[in-house]
């Protein structure tokens, strides 16, 4: 299959490109988008079909769900059986935006949507590519990120390309993703709203909105052998190719610590690498070195961090430290993608 890759300007929309874009998706067909979390790989939400295919591009397990994307507020009623009234209250805040809500769903969303669950996921994201395409497709799309299952999710239409190359019948490139990180999911099927996976809006702000929200065990530790009710919940992800160890202590024992791993790794001649912020990178002694920016600027480090992990890739980099980060705020959700990265290899240094 010969992939079309085509850039498009949020600045000038070409309707007729959007057009045609919509036109795979209805056919049944497969493209990836621009969002301002990450780029995602789309398929029509409400055909089996399409959501088996993207199973398949992504060589991803057909269990984990998809979440399905809408262009419209009214739409939303179609796709599930019951809107809650924190439903509401977040979609007011937070909508168009990177949060997506898991309803019950309704019964025209079929289950290899859904992962097999009675439950749907959905958002409404406010980058306006993303808002035509998914109004030209239909109005329901379904789409997990545009990389192959377990590899960092894509930033940067030259991410999809690397990964979705002759899989997929075309790439919108949109440019560079504002923040570079997947949305928060919020459970909204239990008594209390649950956080499934953290993101730009982060625990601080719903509670502002809901006065109580959950969050889910699993996000800073290993996954439970559970049914996972949101994407990301059970397998590996974001994970480069080299082996990625995080190291959590004081700065300078940690440094101390990473310089030893290094000087061993160089020793046997493996190629080592190291993710810190602009405060601690020159302290390290690895080959490669790559800063995710100023530690207290979480923003950037999430746009960073795919990128970096990417880099990695690109440059054969055989075992990579990475430095920790806080668990609050954006934080959380920096330290959840690292850990999914590493297979929730940390070690703690006194």
């Amino acid at each position: 299959m010969d992939t079309k890759w085509i850039e498009i300007s949020k600045e000038h929309i070409d309707k007729e490109v959007l057009k045609e874009a919509g036109d795979i998706i209805k056919k049944g067909g497969l493209v990836a988008f621009p969002t301002e979390t990450v780029y995602g790989l789309g398929g029509d939400a409400l055909n089996p079909r399409s959501s088996q295919k993207i199973y398949e591009a992504k060589g991803r397990p057909s269990d984990n769900p998809l979440i399905v994307h809408i262009a419209r507020l009214e739409d939303l009623p179609q796709i599930v059986s019951y809107i809650p009234e924190s439903a509401k209250v977040l979609a007011e805040h937070f909508w168009p935006g990177p949060l997506t809500m898991i309803f019950q769903k309704s019964d025209i969303v079929p289950h290899e949507t859904t992962g097999g669950l009675e439950t749907v996921a959905v958002r409404f994201p406010s980058d306006v590519v993303a808002q035509e395409f998914i109004k030209e497709a239909g109005g329901f799309v379904a789409a997990p990120s545009a990389n192959t299952s377990g590899r960092p999710s894509p930033t940067s239409g030259r991410h999809v390309y690397e990964d979705m190359q002759g899989k997929i019948e075309m790439i919108l490139d949109g440019g560079s993703c504002e923040i570079g990180l997947e949305s928060t999911i919020v459970d909204l099927t239990e008594e209390i709203p649950v956080i499934l996976r953290p993101g730009y809006i982060t625990e601080e702000m719903l509670e502002s909105v809901l006065n109580k929200v959950n969050v889910d065990r699993t996000i800073l530790s290993a996954a439970s052998g559970i049914a996972p009710k949101a994407p990301g919940m059970k397998y590996r992800h974001y994970a480069p190719k080299g082996e990625l160890v995080i190291v959590k202590g004081k700065s300078g024992k940690v440094v101390s610590y990473v310089n030893d791993k290094l000087r061993e790794g160089h020793a046997q001649g493996r190629k080592m690498g190291v993710i810190a912020t602009d405060e601690t990178i020159d302290q390290y002694d690895a080959c490669v070195r790559k800063s995710v920016g100023r530690r207290t600027d979480e923003a950037s480090i999430a746009r960073r961090l795919y990128e970096i992990l990417r880099e990695f890739d690109r440059e054969d980099v055989e075992d990579i430290y990475a430095e920790a980060f806080d668990c609050s705020g954006m934080g959380q959700a920096i330290m959840n993608r690292l850990l999914k990265a590493a297979g929730h290899k940390i070690i703690e240094i006194s």
